[in-house]
C-alpha cells in the first residue's frame, strides 16, 4: 500500500485524474504518459525558441499569432462560435438597425413624380417620353436620357458598339467645333459654323492645353500631326475617330452634321449605352423623333457574330428623374 501511496502522491502533483480506487497499473501507466507528454512539451517549446528568429515568419510574433490562427481554425472546426474570453463579459446586441429602400432615401419632389409609374409596368416610346416629361422634378431645363443594356460583351472587338447618329431636332446644346486642316480648307470650315479653326496655331493652343470645344474634326493627313496629344485628348472623348465621323476629307459635310447635332454613343463596360436625345422643353413629338432616329441606328449595329439577344432592356429618364420601363425599339 506504500507504494501505491507514493504513486499518488506522484499523480496529484501531476493533477492526474486518478483515485485509490484504481490499480496500481493504472496509476504508474497514468504517471507515464503524463511524464512522456511533459517532456515531449519541454522539447517541442526548447525546439522554437532555437529557431526564433529576430523577424520574418520564424519571429516570436509571427509564431503566436500562427498559434493563435491554428486555434481559432480548431474551434471553428469544433463549431465553438463563442469569442474568447469570460462569457459573463458578452455583450448584448443591439436593436437591428433600420434599413430603409431606395425610394424612401431619395427627396420629396422625386418620390411624388415616382408614384405617377408603375414599375411593373413596360410602356409604349409615346406613353414613355410623355410620362418622363410629367414627372421632371427638377426645375431646370433638364435632359432626356435614353439608357439601353445590351446583350454583347464590349471586350469583343466586333461587339464593341460605337457609331454616331443624326437627331433631327439636335440636342438643345450649343455645340463647339474645332477644324484641324490645312489652310486650304479653313475658308469652308468657318462658313459651315466652326468655332475654331487652325492648323500650327491650333496645336500651340493644345501645348497649353487649353480645350475650349465639344468636337474636333481632323482631316486624315493631319491626324499624326495630334498623336502627341492623344493623353489629353482621348480621356476627354476629343480625340478624332473615322468611326465617330470626327476624322473627315469633307470638313464642311463634317462641320455642319456637328453642328446640327450629330452625336456619337458607345457601348461601355457595363454592355450600355446612355444617351441624351433631347431637353424637356422640346415637347414630346421632337424627343420622340430624336429617339426613333437613335434606336434605327442603334438596330443597325448589331454584331453578325452575337447569337444571343442584342437589347436586353431599355429605359427612359430626364436628368434627375425616375426610370420608366421602355418596350424594345431596336
Amino acid at each position: 500500500m506504500a507504494k501505491k501511496a507514493d504513486l499518488l502522491e506522484q499523480a496529484a502533483a501531476l493533477k492526474l485524474d486518478v483515485s485509490a480506487k484504481n490499480t496500481i497499473a493504472e496509476i504508474e501507466a497514468a504517471i507515464t504518459a503524463a511524464s512522456a507528454k511533459t517532456e515531449s512539451t519541454k522539447d517541442v517549446v526548447a525546439e522554437r525558441e532555437a529557431v526564433v528568429a529576430k523577424a520574418g515568419k520564424r519571429s516570436a510574433k509571427a509564431l503566436e499569432e500562427a498559434d493563435a490562427k491554428a486555434e481559432k481554425e480548431a474551434r471553428k472546426e469544433a463549431g465553438d462560435t463563442s469569442a474568447q474570453g469570460d462569457a459573463d463579459e458578452s455583450r448584448k446586441k443591439g436593436p437591428a438597425p433600420i434599413v430603409r429602400s431606395k425610394l424612401e432615401r431619395r427627396g420629396k419632389a422625386y418620390r411624388k413624380v415616382a408614384e405617377k409609374i408603375d414599375t411593373t409596368k413596360v410602356y409604349s416610346l409615346t406613353d414613355a417620353i410623355a410620362l418622363a416629361l410629367e414627372t421632371n422634378p427638377a426645375k431646370f431645363d433638364a435632359s432626356v436620357e435614353v439608357h439601353v443594356r445590351l446583350g454583347v460583351d464590349p471586350r469583343q472587338a466586333d461587339q464593341n458598339i460605337r457609331s454616331t447618329v443624326s437627331l433631327p431636332h439636335g440636342t438643345g446644346k450649343t455645340i463647339r467645333v474645332a477644324v484641324f486642316a490645312p489652310e486650304s480648307e479653313h475658308d469652308a470650315a468657318k462658313k459651315a459654323g466652326a468655332d475654331i479653326v487652325g492648323d500650327e496655331s491650333f496645336l500651340k493652343q493644345l501645348d497649353k492645353e487649353t480645350l475650349d470645344f465639344d468636337t474636333l474634326i481632323a482631316t486624315p493627313q493631319y491626324m499624326p500631326k495630334l498623336g502627341k496629344y492623344a493623353r489629353l485628348l482621348g480621356p476627354r472623348g476629343l480625340m478624332p475617330n473615322p468611326k465617330s465621323g470626327t476624322v473627315a476629307t469633307d470638313i464642311r459635310k463634317a462641320v455642319t452634321e456637328a453642328k446640327a447635332g450629330k452625336v456619337e454613343y458607345r457601348v461601355d463596360k457595363q454592355a450600355t449605352i446612355h444617351l441624351s436625345i433631347g431637353k424637356v422643353s422640346f415637347g414630346a413629338n421632337k424627343l420622340e423623333d430624336n429617339a426613333r432616329a437613335f434606336f434605327a441606328s442603334l438596330s443597325s449595329q448589331k454584331p453578325s457574330s452575337l447569337k444571343g439577344i442584342f437589347v436586353k432592356s431599355t429605359a427612359i429618364a430626364t436628368t434627375m428623374g425616375p426610370g420608366i420601363k421602355l418596350e424594345n425599339q431596336a
